[in-house]
This record gives structure tokens, C-alpha cells and sequence, in this order.
């Protein structure tokens, strides 16, 4: 996951776009970058970290114009290093092109091969670059065409804010993998991943970017095309089990209420005889909630989070992981000892992680420790924009959840069911795309395939 943002027609765009990658933080904490344009003229400023961080003191002060694009990275595809940081950018003939990428395309190596025969040569080992590739070589004379010239030819997930010199472009996939959404703000148009960055800024919310619909917004206003042929949607449920803010509205529904939903069906699948529900802050506290509520059991705070400690699963090294564990979080005993306990997690995806967590809350003096997940187990990688490429980083894959149990330390283990999870979405259940717990990929995936593609 990603976080992108952008601005057009506001004399503070830039100022704007970093207040929108703050409140898109938790979608990327690798490195953030901010692409301003006044008139032809484009500057930035990129840095490895935090958003607060690569743009302390004055380091807005020189991204001039009134319009901006901003990222913040989550790296799944191309390595942790400084080239990768986004939004890329290129100057070409026809102009600047600035692309804001979210997702993962899975036809990255045989684009790649294709464009570096016909003369490409590349400057990162990001799939983000392509595009503007696709883009630049394009023999359509009109800039709009352009755009859905490069963007047909690509297979996979993604939600694009793209500047054209003044123009900005706001994209989803046909299938509609990643959020965008579109707000208002003294009439300018804001495009952003998540309705919380819209909040912070305190611009109305306008719409959703449709799945498989281009955006060309300019001060004038804004123009909507669907050139693609309609597929079947495959919205990413992960995003309301983990990644989106509680706060926002994606896909047309809050998450915090959508995690509650999936807390109250997990009590009815698995009920337990326990003294209190707790969570693993914070992805998991939603949840509880609901769980708790259907359960009629207590719900206390039974771990204090330390939050100048980033999110774990989406660090880019095993070793970050396992450290930000063990000083993110912390039991509190006099809250814990001799009880028993129902923990409601997010996900299990490696394990570790949870079973550090699982280790502090018996340490704590928990008598009994029963876990309960609000997403079936993850068997199958995702090749979409989750940090879960291959089976063998997966537990659920290669063990059974007994097997899982022992691991974890847990005294019972439950899992939502496919179909509960589905059941606690609003939307129909085929509107979802499900891969990662089921095996069925909702396209065709080519059969060489790799995370790393680009670097091997």
C-alpha cells in the first residue's frame, strides 16, 4: 500500500499535500515526496521517512504553484532505496509527467522488456515507471488519448494521480483494486487515497474515482471519461480488515463501522467463556468493540501502545518488524493477571508478530489467551500491493491452524469465515477481491511473476 494525493488550483497546494500525506501516514512510512508545478516550472522535495520529518523546517517553503501531487511509500514492488521514492518524474518533449502510484501491475516484466527493446532505459526498479514510459512513447497527438493509451496497456491494481504540467489526472483500474477519492476545497479539487486527508484539509467530499474511470481535472474544472470495457470489480478487502484509517470512508463505507461489523460476526463464529476482550492496537480495537458488544463480555484496554512507534507488517526488513514489536506495545498487568483473555486481531499473516504479543500478555500473568481473527487465514500471496508475495512468508499456507495455535502460544484459535467476512461488507460479496484467503485471482496472472522482477 500507498498513499497518493493531490491538488489543483489552490495557491497552497503544496502546503495542503503534506498535510494530506500526514493524515495518509499509515499507508506508507518508507519515504515521502511532494511534486509542485507553478505554471511550467516544477520543483520538489523527496526524502527517506516520515512525512513530518522530510518536510521539517522549511522544506514546503520553495514547492511553489497551484498544483501538487504527493506520496507516501509502502514498498512491495522495487527496493527500499532513494530512486524509488515517489511521485516519479520525468521531462520529456511533449512536457513534465509526475505519476503518484498505488498498487502492483503483474504484466510489469513483459512491459519492461518490450520498452527497453524499443530503446527505454530505466532509471528505478519501481513498475510506477512504466507508465511514464507507456506514456512518453505514445503516438497520440492528443494529451487525454495519451493517458488511456498508457494506462490500457497496463494489468494489475492501481489508483494514479498524474500531472501533466498544470494538468492533474486522478485514475483507477477497470477492477478497482485501491481507493481514490475527489474533494473540494474553496474550488480547488483535492484527489485523495482516503477520505481522512480530506478531512484534515476540511474539504468536502465530493465522490469516488469510479473503478475503470480517468479524471482530468484543471482550475477550470473537471471532466470524467471511462474508456475501458466494464469489468467485474475486485475492491480490496484488506483495505477495511487493516490498512485504511478507521476514520475514512472507502469503497462507500466507514471502516471503524465495517471492523466492528466483522468483531460482532467473529463472536457469533467463535464465542468464548473468557473475563475480558481486549485488541492488538490499533487495527484490531475496532473490532474488539464489536466482538465484545455481541459477546456480552467486557471490554478492557489490555495493552498500551507506544505511538511514536510506526506500524509493524508494513515495515520494508524482518528486523524493523521485530524490534517495533517489542517496543510498540505494552502489557498492562493489573488489567491482565489471572484473567481470561478473548485478543482480537486484524490478520495473522507471518506470525511472528503476533506471537511476540501473544508472549507479553502471558507474561503479564494471563490465565487463558484465546485468539480471535477477523479475516480468514492467509494462504495465497498477493500480487496486488500487499507485502505478501510468496507462500512461504505466509503461516497459514504451510501449516494447519493447530499448528498455528502451538505456535502462537494460544490456549483456542478462531478465524472469520470467508463467508462472514463477506456477510459484514455492505457491498455484494463479488464485488471483493478475496485472492489472498481463497486462490482465485480475479485476472489471469502471467507466469513470471516476481516481486523483485525488475531487479533479477
Amino acid at each position: 500500500m500507498c498513499g497518493i494525493f493531490g491538488v489543483c488550483g489552490h495557491k497552497e497546494a503544496a502546503r495542503l499535500t503534506f498535510l494530506g500525506l500526514y493524515a495518509l501516514q499509515h499507508r506508507g512510512e518508507e519515504s515521502a515526496g511532494i511534486i509542485a508545478c507553478d505554471g511550467r516550472r516544477i520543483r520538489h522535495h523527496k526524502g527517506m521517512g516520515l512525512a513530518g520529518d522530510v518536510f521539517a523546517g522549511d522544506a514546503i517553503k520553495p514547492l511553489k504553484g497551484k498544483t501538487a501531487v504527493g506520496h507516501v511509500r509502502y514498498s512491495t514492488t522495487g527496493s527500499s532505496s532513494t530512486k524509488n521514492i515517489q511521485p516519479f518524474f520525468v521531462n520529456h518533449k511533449r512536457g513534465h509527467i509526475v505519476i503518484a502510484h498505488n498498487g502492483n501491475l503483474v504484466n510489469t516484466l513483459e512491459l519492461h522488456k518490450e520498452l527497453e527493446k524499443r530503446g527505454s532505459i530505466f532509471q528505478t526498479t519501481m513498475d510506477s515507471e512504466i507508465i511514464a514510459h507507456l506514456f512518453a512513447r505514445s503516438e497520440e497527438k492528443d494529451c487525454k488519448k495519451r493517458v488511456v493509451a498508457a494506462l490500457s496497456q497496463l494489468e494489475g491494481s492501481y489508483s494514479l494521480v498524474l500531472m501533466l504540467d498544470n494538468l492533474l489526472i486522478g485514475a483507477r483500474d477497470p477492477l478497482g483494486w485501491k481507493p481514490l477519492c475527489i474533494g473540494k476545497l474553496n474550488g480547488a479539487y483535492i484527489l485523495a487515497s482516503e477520505t481522512c486527508a480530506l478531512d484534515l484539509i476540511q474539504a468536502e467530499y465530493v465522490r469516488d474515482v469510479e473503478p475503470g474511470e480517468i479524471v482530468f481535472i484543471t482550475e477550470e474544472g473537471i471532466e470524467s471519461i471511462k474508456p475501458f470495457k466494464s469489468r467485474k470489480h475486485s475492491l480490496c478487502i484488506f483495505e477495511y480488515i487493516y490498512f485504511a484509517r478507521p476514520d475514512s470512508n472507502i469503497f462507500g463505507d466507514n471502516v471503524y463501522l465495517t471492523r466492528k461489523r466483522l468483531g460482532e460476526q467473529l463472536a457469533r463464529e467463535y464465542p468464548a467463556d473468557c473475563d475480558l476482550v481486549m485488541s492488538i492496537p490499533d487495527s484490531g480495537s475496532y473490532a474488539a468493540v464489536g466482538y465484545a458488544r455481541e459477546a456480552g463480555i467486557p471490554y478492557e484496554i489490555g495493552m498500551i501502545r507506544n505511538h511514536y512507534v510506526g506500524r509493524t507488517f508494513i515495515q520494508p526488513s524482518q528486523f524493523i518488524r521485530d524490534f517495533k514489536v517489542k517496543v510498540k506495545l505494552n502489557s498492562i498487568k493489573d488489567v491482565l493477571k489471572d484473567k481470561r483473555v478473548v485478543v482480537v486481531e486484524d490478520s495473522i499473516v507471518r506470525g511472528t508478530t503476533s506471537r511476540a504479543r501473544i508472549k507479553a500478555i502471558r507474561q503479564a500473568g494471563a490465565k487463558e489467551i484465546h485468539m480471535r481473527v477477523t479475516c480468514p487465514p492467509l494462504r495465497h500471496p498477493c500480487f496486488f500491493g500487499i507485502d505478501f508475495p510468496t507462500k512461504k512468508e505466509l503461516i497459514a499456507a504451510n501449516n494447519s491452524i493447530e499448528q498455528i495455535r502451538d505456535f502462537l502460544g494460544l490456549d483456542s484459535l478462531g478465524y472469520l469465515s470467508l463467508e462472514g467476512m463477506l456477510k459484514a461488507m455492505m457491498l455484494p460479496k463479488d464485488e471483493f477481491c478475496t485472492a489472498c484467503f481463497s486462490g482465485n485471482y480475479p485476472i489471469k496472472l502471467p507466469k513470471k511473476l516476481s516481486k523483485h522482477a525488475l531487479e533479477k
